[in-house]
């Protein structure tokens, strides 16, 4: 009887996971009750549009193996890292938005309009903000330390989307609601943009096993795409630290970090340290624990507090191996 409880259990929690990832919940109870009117509300269109990425990654996956290209060494790791997030803290980033909510509103100065244009200011805005969030997740190695799973994997496809550490999203939510609230974006209009923000960077992560060219057009202009997402996972000298907008590209040419795909460079994915892309604790905490080491190893207590600011790469010997350094000889080389 106790073991047919347990089973019982274990597969209620296994039925919950997976309606959790591919995002259907809403769907079924859309189609449980048989009142579509509800497509005519943001709640149900959200109902339609969240299970379309998971449904791209079993797409994705099908046409691997179809094309007798899969390998499922390039989904294992960031499938572990979605199932220790989802069980570790499903609940940070929405205690660090509601903490924003309740502490910036007081102080906002003025407000963007929920009008057309309004929602375009405030993507501008938001765009800003995730520009700031993503610039200094590169720029700050104890901060790199948080971001760096997401960029470990040697190949790109939409699992990727789901790998990263678990302080991140608390930390990427502070700055980028705070930032937003305090320039005015209303509250409906900011949950709207995070959802098709959220939505696009998900995509924009899609493999070559579902789009072998990753450039779309005359949008390569004007967006950002999933040609300059593979540009920024690669450790390439030129695309290292490059394009770190999500949707709009406006802030990435205004601060000079726009790279677009150059055809002649093929793209080599991952992290410029030596590294094994299939151990899960490499991949995970790896960072974290080579800034202790370098913390350990420097002389005296400037030097120990500059490792936990200063970029990746940085070292108190004079001998940098930053981005900017190596991105910088190459282009002289080039030259």
């Amino acid at each position: 009887m106790l073991i047919n409880l347990l089973m019982e259990n274990l597969l209620n929690i296994l039925k919950d996971e997976l309606l959790g990832f591919f995002s259907v919940q809403g769907l079924v109870n859309l189609i449980e009750s048989g009142n579509y009117s509800s497509l005519r509300t943001w709640q149900g269109v959200t109902a339609i549009i969240d299970p379309l990425i998971p449904l791209i990654v079993v797409i994705e996956i099908v046409m691997a193996f179809i094309k007798r290209k899969l390998t499922f060494a390039e989904y294992r790791i960031p499938f572990f890292v979605y199932v220790f997030n989802r069980t570790a803290g499903r609940f940070l980033s929405l205690g660090v938005i509601g903490f924003c909510i309740g502490y910036i509103s007081p102080l906002v100065w003025v407000h963007i309009p929920l009008t057309w244009y309004g929602f375009i200011m405030g993507y501008v805005v938001w765009e800003f903000s995730h520009f700031i969030y993503h610039y200094l997740a590169h720029k700050v190695r104890l901060l790199w330390c948080l971001h760096a799973t997401h960029h470990a994997p040697v190949q790109m496809n939409l699992s990727v989307t789901y790998a990263h550490f678990i302080l991140e999203a608390p930390y990427a939510d502070l700055i980028r609601t705070s930032i937003c609230l305090f320039f005015g974006v209303p509250l409906p209009m900011l949950f709207a943009i995070m959802f098709i923000d959220g939505t696009w960077g998900a995509f924009i992560h899609v493999g070559e096993n579902f789009l072998k060219n990753s450039q779309l057009g005359f949008l390569e202009k004007y967006i950002l795409t999933p040609s300059h997402h593979r540009v920024h996972h690669a450790r390439n000298p030129l695309y290292i630290d490059t394009n770190f907008c999500n949707l709009l590209n406006i802030w990435d040419r205004i601060f000079k970090t726009y790279q677009p795909e150059q055809a002649d460079i093929e793209i080599e994915y991952g992290i410029t340290r030596s590294m094994d892309p299939k151990n899960f604790w490499d991949v995970y905490f790896g960072e974290l624990y080579y800034l202790a080491l370098d913390i350990y190893k420097a002389p005296g207590l400037v030097n120990k507090l500059l490792y936990f600011i200063m970029p990746p790469g940085w070292s108190h010997t004079g001998a940098h191996k930053t981005a900017s350094v190596m991105r910088n000889n190459y282009l002289k080389k080039s030259t």
